[in-house]
């Protein structure tokens, strides 16, 4: 057999071929750099602020009516000083990579944390909106209490309106990391851009897909597989993409979209629409409209169970 093991020199030789590839590539290598959010950390926090919007579900502190108070307080002094680090790196690798604003990132960084946080009470109000949505929606639901603890909507939606205050704010990197996060965990995908309305549901919820420019209404419910997505990429005269124009759906209030469904662009889906299963959608829909596929034929074909059973005596008799 052929010797396959690495030497001592092989290793060295390998090694200083591994590091040429590493030589002019920006952006994949992370040598040097000292700016740079790290993940583990967020999703850390992100950790710890649904543990504020949902207190003691986790399981790791015991809470009561009496220490609730000092718990969420001290919950908010780590939260402020770990989101400003991380938003102050986040902010240093922007300013590394583009014209850096004329501010201190540690004070915007700080800010930003506090206005993050000043949200919480407002993103807890429009979470509850959405656990009656799921409640409402779903007569397999027995309580709140199961939705929170075990719709993986709810982690995806609540990750999601923390995430989209930041993106409101103009933090680089961590919406993103949330929004990501979300969807390793749930496999439903909302970009932290999306705008999305109060009393908000998706059943079942894996596949679901919501680009970053999409804009839903009040009283949606979307199921399982459904793509709100961007049909193109507007590009410029050196044939780059254009960033930062309306390129997904709209979806207005009252709007029902059933599983694997595919809108496209920026289209918009008027109010109380129901847009109906494996259907594709590039146009916008009138308010009140119904769109469904043609109903499939369905061909029934009578089994004979007795000459299916001789057929297979019959084989086991065959000679090999």
């Amino acid at each position: 057999m052929k010797e396959t093991d690495l030497t001592h020199l092989d290793f060295e030789k390998l090694a200083d071929e591994i590091v040429s590839t590493y030589q002019g590539d920006s952006g994949i290598n992370f040598i040097d750099v000292r700016n740079l959010p790290v993940r583990e950390k967020i999703i850390h926090i992100l950790d710890l602020l649904i543990e504020i919007m949902f207190p003691g579900y986790t399981g790791r502190r015991k809470i009561t009516r009496d220490n609730v108070r000092s718990v969420v307080h001290e919950l908010l002094v780590v939260l402020r000083r770990e989101l400003s680090e991380q938003i102050e790196l986040a902010l240093r690798h922007q300013c590394r990579m583009k014209e850096c604003p004329t501010c201190d990132c540690t004070v915007l960084a700080a800010n930003n944390a506090g206005a993050l946080l000043r949200c919480i009470p407002h993103i807890r109000e429009t979470l509850k909106t959405d656990i009656q949505a799921a409640f409402d929606g779903d007569p397999a639901a027995q309580s709140f209490e199961e939705i929170v603890i075990s719709y993986p909507y709810i982690t995806a939606i609540s990750i999601h309106r923390i995430a989209h205050e930041l993106y409101r704010l103009e933090v680089p990197l961590l919406p993103r990391i949330m929004s990501e996060c979300a969807h390793s965990r749930t496999g439903i995908d909302i970009h932290p851009g999306a705008r999305i309305g109060r009393y908000f549901f998706i059943d079942h919820g894996t596949g679901v897909v919501i680009g970053e420019t999409a804009v839903i209404g009040d009283y949606v419910k979307i199921y399982q597989g459904v793509t709100v997505g961007a049909i193109s990429f507007p590009r410029d005269e050196r044939g780059l993409i254009i960033r930062g124009q309306k390129r997904h759906p709209t979806l207005e209030d009252n709007v029902t979209v059933y599983a694997e469904a595919t809108l496209l662009g920026n289209i918009t889906i008027g109010k109380g629409a129901v847009i109906g299963g494996n259907v594709w959608i590039r146009e916008s829909v009138p308010p009140g409209t119904v769109v469904m596929i043609p109903v499939p034929e369905s061909l029934y074909k009578k089994v004979d169970r007795r000459k299916k059973s001789q057929a297979g005596a019959d084989r086991e008799r065959k000679p090999d």
